[in-house]
C-alpha cells in the first residue's frame, strides 16, 4: 500500500537512489543527513514508499510562515502514475497545517509536466532566476502561491 510519511535517517540509502536516478547533480547523503536529523531546524521531509520501498520524497522549509520546497523527485520507474501529486499534496497539506501562509519553489524552465503539477495546487509565476541550475546553466521558473 503507497503511503507518504516524514523521512527518517533510515531511509536514506534508498532517498539517494532516487536523488542520483533524478538530478544531474544531485545532494550528498550527508545533506540529507543534516536535513532530517534536525540541524536544520526549519526542514520538513516527506516520503512516499510501498511495502517499505522508498521511490519518491519531498523538502520543504518552513521560516516563520514562509514554506520553500527545496525538492521533490520520484523514481523513474514510477513516474507518471500520480504519485508526485499525491506527495506534493501531502506536504503542501502540512505546510499549512504548521502554519505557512505562503509557498514558493524553482522549477526549470523545460519542466512543464511539473510546473502543471504545482499549477493544480494553485502556484503561479513569479519570476526567473537566471542561469540558476548548475549542470547546465537554464534558468529557473519561481512559482508560488499565497495559503491564506
Amino acid at each position: 500500500m503507497v503511503q507518504v510519511r516524514e523521512m527518517r535517517e533510515d531511509d536514506l540509502a534508498q532517498v539517494m537512489v532516487v536523488e542520483h536516478a533524478t538530478f544531474a547533480v544531485p545532494w550528498t547523503e550527508e545533506t540529507f543527513r543534516k536535513e532530517v536529523n534536525g540541524e536544520n531546524p526549519y526542514a520538513h521531509y516527506y516520503v512516499i514508499e510501498d511495502q517499505g520501498e522508498v521511490f519518491g520524497y519531498c523538502g520543504v522549509w518552513l521560516i516563520i510562515d514562509e514554506a520553500h520546497v527545496t525538492n521533490i523527485a520520484i523514481h523513474p520507474d514510477h513516474r507518471g502514475k500520480k504519485y508526485g501529486e499525491q506527495l506534493f499534496r501531502y506536504s503542501f497539506e502540512q505546510v499549512i497545517e504548521m502554519g505557512a501562509i505562503q509557498l514558493s519553489l524553482e522549477v526549470r524552465v523545460s519542466n512543464t509536466a511539473a510546473q502543471h503539477l504545482y499549477r493544480k495546487f494553485g502556484l503561479v509565476p513569479g519570476g526567473i532566476r537566471k542561469n540558476y541550475y548548475t549542470d547546465n546553466g537554464e534558468d529557473a521558473l519561481v512559482m508560488w502561491v499565497g495559503l491564506k
